[in-house]
């Protein structure tokens, strides 16, 4: 195989690796995929603006990410079902989060639970949470949560009821699952993956499995799942979260300023600014788009995090240059994760670091506190 260079690669590699229903839940987004695309094209289009004659022998991509040192202002954003992407995938995942020293999500929809994933990582690691209908559920996953001395509680406030993503839906990808033979015929070829997720004996959400009473067979399962995301969901549930979780707390799935001063004023220690990688909303705005007015809004009372359609190094800085402290990926490290495991995403992860790197000294920048607009092209 030809050796990767960059993030592109790695999904070129995922895309070979894995079976075509995980890709596709892994590289597209909902209905039409107006957003997912935006996300992207809206990044490309922001140019920078290149300085000489400056030194920038030595450089600094160290920082604080919601209270943590971090090596770089990059976090590995919480993901469903990484588990199936990779063996173990959320383990490996924030072992080569740990490797990199930055910061790693766990989700509430992971393969591996928040214990298993503790008991394998050295380093506190943030858990990600959707507030479920069972209000005592959800608590119950906030005293876990504790016990696995999490250093961030990631509210996910975008998700109240699931965007339709077609090709899903078209595949199979489901719980239960409905396979089609060409699924399974795909699943028979790529052999290294079938083999490895066998050999885990991890099929199902870590987090709810053998948590919930009467979750006895796949199709209370699937009713459960179906049912359990919460339509009512409001402002004062994120009070009564402030009140049983007594660390950061961290708001994902701001778009609009008049939300990201509701989010403060509620008590969040930070947002993240995301449209959920384009799978929820279709038409939504690109983040980017969105990030300026936010950061205008409350980029003085709070830390801002930006999310979806970060590949790059470039990306990262485009964020930062607009009033974002850090950014977090997700598809990006779940085309290392598929392409080659724990260290595909140290590679992804080290691939968006060079390309900083090098753009840093361009922009004639020595260390990430100095990045603002001022590194960014004037619009002709």
């Amino acid at each position: 195989m030809p050796r990767s260079v960059c993030v592109a690669d790695l999904r070129d590699a995922c895309r070979r690796r894995i079976p075509r229903l995980f890709f596709e839940f892994v590289d597209h987004g909902s209905y039409d995929e107006v957003t997912i695309r935006a996300n992207r094209a809206d990044l490309l289009a922001i140019g920078l603006n290149q300085r000489v004659m400056v030194d920038v022998a030595q450089r600094s991509h160290a920082t604080t990410i919601v209270g943590q040192a971090s090596s770089m202002p990059l976090a590995v954003a919480p993901t469903g079902l990484s588990g199936f992407i990779h063996p173990n995938g959320e383990i490996e995942a924030a072992l080569a989060a740990e490797d990199e020293g930055i910061p790693f999500c766990l989700s509430t929809m992971s393969i591996c639970s928040l214990e298993e994933v503790r008991a394998a990582t050295t380093k506190p690691f943030w858990f990600q949470l959707y507030v479920q209908r069972d209000r005592g559920f959800t608590a119950a996953l906030v005293e876990r949560a504790k016990a696995a001395e999490c250093s961030a509680l990631v509210v996910t406030v975008d998700l109240q009821v699931q965007g339709q993503r077609h090709r899903d839906i078209r595949a199979g990808l489901a719980i239960p699952p409905r396979f089609s033979p060409a699924t399974i015929l795909d699943m028979a070829m790529k052999l290294p993956w079938s083999l490895g997720i066998l050999k885990a004996r991890r099929f199902r959400l870590g987090n709810i499995q053998g948590h919930l009473k009467g979750l006895d067979d796949m199709q209370s399962y699937a009713a459960w799942l179906a049912d359990s995301f919460d339509p009512s969901l409001s402002w004062t549930d994120l009070e009564w979260l402030r009140g049983l979780w007594p660390g950061k707390l961290i708001v994902k799935g701001i778009l609009d300023p008049a939300d990201a001063r509701s989010a403060v004023a509620a008590g969040a220690d930070a947002i993240v600014v995301s449209n959920h990688g384009g799978r929820q909303l279709d038409g939504a705005r690109s983040t980017i788009s969105a990030l300026s007015a936010i950061a205008d809004s409350v980029g003085g009372e709070t830390e801002i995090l930006f999310d979806s359609g970060v590949q790059t190094g470039q990306d990262v800085l485009k964020a930062l240059a607009l009033g974002a402290g850090s950014c977090m990926i997700g598809k990006a490290f779940l085309y290392g994760l598929g392409a080659g495991g724990r260290q595909g995403v140290r590679d992804a992860i080290g691939f968006i670091r060079k390309e900083m790197d090098v753009t840093m000294m361009l922009t004639g920048t020595r260390d990430v506190a100095e990045i603002g607009p001022s590194i960014l092209a004037a619009r002709p």
